[in-house]
């Protein structure tokens, strides 16, 4: 079964089938992005595929075919203050809210990707893979992550001495270089870096 027919199933129940995905809830830097997005019946955007799975060149080809095919789409993201102030996961969920609720229309249903759905006024389903089953969930998925990319090489210009170009956030070995280096930028997720700090300063006093 192909993504787009997967999709076709729910559409012989609902008229408007919505897919939601994140992107951004493993690095230690940055906001969380989320997206949502509506394809009319009978839509087939060839290459679409889980954006993990995907070279940069496909997502970024991919991202504008996205947003020129569907019916609605929309991006939205949660802060480095409330993942700090909520958790990552809920802040992801906060994001898959707004994305969904950021739509001109309100979907029959919500195909989220994962294990979890968002509160939601409108029906909705979890899909573990689903950026892998789904051709609406997988369009989020490019959505959240080329979008996320994006605002990660605008903060590299910001903050130039992380290099976040190169690791967009993650925990890469250069990226724990420069946070040895420099410190936390205002960027960073300071609780991601709780079990970091606490190992150097184990480390540190196995040393003296």
């Amino acid at each position: 079964m192909t993504l787009a027919e997967f999709d076709e199933q729910y559409r012989t129940k609902f008229d408007i089938v919505c897919g939601c995905d994140e992107a951004g809830r493993g690095p230690l830097a940055g906001d969380v992005f989320a997206a949502a997005v509506v394809f009319e019946k009978g839509t087939v955007i060839e290459g679409i595929n889980d954006s993990k799975k995907l070279t940069e060149k496909k997502r970024e080809k991919l991202f504008d075919e996205i947003k020129e095919k569907a019916l609605y789409w929309s991006i939205k993201t949660a802060t480095v203050e409330e993942i700090e102030s909520i958790n990552i996961l809920q802040s992801a969920m906060l994001a898959m809210k707004r994305a969904v609720e950021d739509l001109p229309v309100k979907p029959d249903i919500c195909l989220i990707d994962g294990n979890k759905t968002p509160e939601l006024d409108t029906l909705a389903t979890a899909i573990v893979g689903g950026d892998a089953k789904s051709q609406c969930i997988a369009a989020a998925s490019i959505l959240a992550k080329v979008a996320r990319d994006r605002y990660m090489l605008e903060m590299a210009q910001k903050y130039p001495q992380y290099k976040f170009e190169k690791h967009k956030g993650y925990g890469t070995k250069l990226h724990y270089q420069m946070i040895d280096e420099f410190g936390a930028s205002p960027i960073h997720r300071q609780s991601f870096l709780k079990k970091y700090y606490a190992k150097l300063s184990e480390e540190q006093q196995k040393n003296r």
